[in-house]
This record gives C-alpha cells, structure tokens and sequence, in this order.
C-alpha cells in the first residue's frame, strides 16, 4: 500500500514538472503578427525571384534587367533567413506566391517589349510598398525578436528597391505610389501623372487594365 502511494507522489511530481515545461513551450509560439508576416515576405519573396527572372529574360530596358537581376538575388539572400526562421519556430510557409501575385505573373509573361517593362514596374511599384508596410508593421507590433530582426534587416533592402524602381517609374512615364515625408511609402494609392487616384496597394480593383497602362493586380501579402 505504501508503495502504490509513493507511486502516486512520484506521478504527481512529474505532472507538476512537467508543466512549466509545457507553459515555457506554449510561451515560446511565435504571434499571429510574426507567423503571418513570415509567411507573407516568404510569398513575397517567391513572387520577387520569379519576377525578377522574368524581368531579365523578357524585359526591354536595360535598367528593368537589372533591377530584376538584384531583386533575385536580394529576394534569395532574405528568403534564406526566413526560412531558417520559420524552421526554428516550427511556422509552416506557403509553397507558391498568393493567388493575386500569380495573376501578375501570369500577365507579366504574356507581356513583351515596353509594355512588360512598364508593366513590370507597376507591379514592382505596389508590391514593394506593401512589402515596406507589412515590415514597418512587424518592427512596430511583433513579438519574436528573431522575426523581427528579419524585418528589420529587410526594411532598408526593400526601401532601396523601391527608391531604383520610383527613378525608373520617371523615366518610362509610370505613376509612382504617394509617399510620406520621410520618405517611405504611405498607405494611400498612387497617383498619376493626371492626377487621378488609383487603388491603393491590397484594393480589389477588378477591372482588367490596358497593358502597360495602368496598375496590373496587386500582390496580397496575406
């Protein structure tokens, strides 16, 4: 009889062990904010190296070969981290891009010449100002100090993209999204050379533009 009692303490005592072990690794899951932008800048990264291969297979201007050359291997370099990271935190990554960004390169493959060059940069344009969004808001509101040190390494790359690609936007008559006055891009839409609005970065603009007119779908980052 005493033995099935100390049984019964020892049980007991390895229930009570356990379970700050068990509250430590529940503690240790990262946020919904640091898996859901892990997951949206890897997307982000597979649609950027996929396009950025298009741009210098297909594109017309010098300059869109070469940003497309530095967005793979800028977009590979991140990708690398990221994925280490969600390997670390057991967060699942998506496999493809999102819907909306594979809409873009399906149309940006059907493109040649000026036309998939501006086109290119159109999408570049608005992908990168969400991509900039979705960072500044993982450095603001994330938890996991590892994920947010990957948003924070990644903040100047991105905003280096889009400063090329608004010089490049210039020359080839492209409209460029608003910025704020510091400089980074704000969360309203773009604006044309005319001065009419188009939706903003995320918006569910349905209807097909004129290629290499106006703004092709949007990049989800979700």
């Amino acid at each position: 009889m005493l033995g099935i009692k100390r049984l019964g303490l020892l049980a007991a005592l390895v229930v009570v062990g356990l379970a700050p072990a068990a509250a430590a690794q529940a503690a240790a899951q990262p946020s919904t904010q640091d898996t859901q932008y892990l997951q949206a800048v890897h997307q982000v990264n597979l649609f950027e190296i996929t396009a950025g291969n298009l741009a210098q297979q297909k594109g017309q201007n010098q300059q869109v070969k070469d940003l497309g050359k530095m967005f793979v291997t800028d977009h590979t370099q991140l990708d690398q981290t990221v994925q280490s990271t969600a390997q670390q935190l057991n967060v699942q990554l998506p496999a493809d891009p999102t819907a909306d960004q594979q809409k873009v390169l399906d149309k940006l493959n059907n493109l040649s010449g000026a036309e998939f060059d501006k086109a290119w940069v159109t999408a570049q344009l608005a992908g990168h100002v969400q991509a900039i969004q979705a960072t500044q808001t993982e450095i603001s509101q994330g938890s996991e100090q590892s994920v947010v040190q990957i948003a924070q390494d990644a903040l100047p790359v991105l905003q280096a993209h889009y400063d090329a690609l608004v010089a490049l936007a210039q020359t080839l008559g492209v409209p460029v999204p608003q910025t704020s006055a510091s400089g980074t891009p704000s969360p309203g839409g773009t604006t044309s050379p005319g001065g009419t609005e188009s939706p903003a970065p995320g918006g569910t603009e349905t209807e097909e533009p004129a290629p290499g007119t106006t703004e092709p779908p949007v990049p989800s980052q979700s």
